[in-house]
């Protein structure tokens, strides 16, 4: 048997595709303080972030504030959530990819996500994951992304090491996690942040689509081949 792997999945831009849900959550918290609401590209900027964190990079308003507009936005995320229309979909290839890795013997799945465990609850209970998972890592017990706290932890609880872990993400924060942590990153290119911000910030590789997922998977973790001389 194959020395074992962990993977360990970023959620929002990575495995499903939240950002209109962000933005509009984002756009409801600020009008609620009277406050001009940052653009698309800038509420985009900081997913991956805890929302704290996301909302010091957003305003320079007070504390008090931003504790308040952390508030709102969690509040309009969760009706936008409940409205009838609510569409949180996975990626192209996503469950295809989670599927494969989840039936071999040598490969443990996590997430570690900017989310809060209720949102990652929802997400999973939606698309039917709930059993993909061993180790969930969320935003309620962790600091903000890219401290390696998260990932630290689903080592421990995995028992894991470094040097068998890989961070799938599509943002700098959860590259920056990874290598933090002493474990590899791949990064995918249809997240939130730019493939070349990903590549200088030292993920191993990128992929375009999730069906390149597995087999690069075992490219990274190949073991070095021996000389012929």
């Amino acid at each position: 048997m194959r020395t074992p792997l962990l993977v360990i999945f970023d959620m929002d831009g990575t495995l499903v595709d939240s950002k209109h849900l962000i933005v509009a959550a984002m756009q409801s918290a600020f009008d609620a303080e009277g406050l001009h609401a940052p653009t698309r590209a800038q509420t985009l900027s900081v997913v991956g972030l805890s929302l704290d964190k996301a909302m010091q990079q957003l305003t320079n308003t007070d504390a008090a504030q931003r504790a308040r507009l952390v508030e709102a936005y969690k509040g309009a995320f969760f009706d936008l959530r409940q409205a009838p229309d609510h569409h949180e979909p996975l990626f192209d290839g996503a469950r295809k990819a989670l599927d494969i890795l989840h039936r071999r013997d040598d490969v443990l799945l996590g997430i570690a996500t900017g989310k809060s465990r209720r949102g990652v609850a929802f997400v999973l209970d939606h698309h039917g994951l709930e059993d993909h998972f061993d180790t969930i890592q969320t935003a309620d017990d962790h600091p903000s992304k890219p401290h390696p706290s998260m990932v630290w932890r689903a080592l421990s609880e995995t028992g894991m090491k470094a040097a068998r872990t890989v961070v799938v993400g599509d943002t700098v924060f959860d590259v920056e996690m990874a290598r933090a942590a002493g474990t590899k990153a791949i990064g995918v290119s249809w997240g939130y942040h730019d493939v070349a911000l990903l590549e200088a910030s030292g993920a191993a590789s990128i992929i375009a689509h999730f069906d390149a997922l597995p087999t690069q998977i075992d490219v990274l973790f190949a073991p070095p081949r021996r000389g012929t001389g």
